[in-house]
């Protein structure tokens, strides 16, 4: 089996719509060009995040339908370069608006929406509808089929988002993201992946994009391996900080044999003593009043 290519796009967003567009259908070529199997964007691709320091009136102005031609443009992309594509953008949703990733595999078929359930109420995406749900599919490759999962930037934060999509059968985990990728974040990346057995892949904005650093990366997981002694580092990539198209491979089989034998994800765990983590009370020190239920 080949290993998965996944093209993460580190780029800065342009001035318009319109320009994003164009740019992101250049960088999704450049990595179809480089073996991409699957391409990902960075968080709320078709504005480039900026919902800070402007009035909610005015960004909110920018979302777009799940069905618009921005997100429509990717779709037959998709097709035409047979490649999976994650597109990101900020989504007309109802009576509000949602950050989302749609997924078309490389037949340019829709397999995914997905939109950020933990929304960072403490700042200004409270203005953003949650989304409801994890949601795994089945993503065709040249590879054969991958189960996919999606998270988007603060999922990440918490262990429940990538466990869930691991008790849903997820291989890999698309994390479009808009923050710093400091220290601490890669740590929740790597403790992700290495407590689920399975494989994240992150795509951040770079420098001199406001609040982002680059750093988009791809951890497999493994943290053992036969031939190797104690313990392996289990990031495959990490970018700089720098503008570009960052390329990891995923070894499917190497982590779909480790998946069969080790002692993480699902194998030993003992649900029904966690009844505690269902219970939506909230208790001092975490009573927060921007709390959203």
């Amino acid at each position: 089996m080949k290993k998965l290519k996944i093209a993460l796009l580190q780029i800065a967003p342009c001035d318009s719509l319109e320009q994003n567009v164009e740019k992101g259908i250049k960088c999704c070529e450049k990595a179809r060009a480089q073996g991409a199997d699957i391409a990902l964007f960075p968080e709320m691709w078709s504005n480039g995040y900026r919902i800070y320091d402007r009035e909610v009136s005015e960004w909110t102005k920018e979302a777009i339908s799940s069905d618009s031609d921005f997100v429509q443009t990717f779709g037959k992309l998709a097709q035409s370069l047979q490649m999976a594509i994650g597109i990101t953008f900020l989504e007309a949703y109802q009576n509000g608006v949602r950050n989302t990733l749609v997924l078309f595999d490389r037949w340019g078929k829709r397999k995914m929406t997905y939109a950020k359930v933990h929304t960072c109420d403490f700042d200004v995406e409270r203005y953003l509808t949650p989304g409801d749900d994890f949601e795994v599919v089945s993503l065709d490759t040249a590879c054969g089929e991958v189960k996919i999962g999606a998270m988007i930037c603060y999922d990440r934060e918490f262990p429940e988002s990538a466990r869930i999509l691991m008790l849903k059968g997820a291989e890999l985990i698309l994390v479009p993201n808009a923050c710093p990728m400091e220290i601490n974040r890669l740590a929740q990346l790597r403790a992700r992946a290495y407590e689920n057995m399975l494989a994240i892949a992150t795509c951040n904005y770079p420098i001199p994009v406001p609040d982002c650093n680059g750093g988009s990366s791809l951890f497999d997981g493994i943290a053992y391996l036969p031939e190797v002694e104690g313990s392996r580092d289990t990031c495959l990539l990490q970018a700089g900080s720098e503008e570009g198209v960052y390329m990891g491979e995923l070894d499917l089989l190497q982590l779909r044999q480790y998946r069969q034998t080790e002692v993480h994800g699902n194998s030993y765990r003992h649900p029904q003593k966690y009844g505690i983590l269902v219970e939506t009370k909230k208790e001092a020190p975490f009573i927060r009043k921007d709390y959203r239920a």
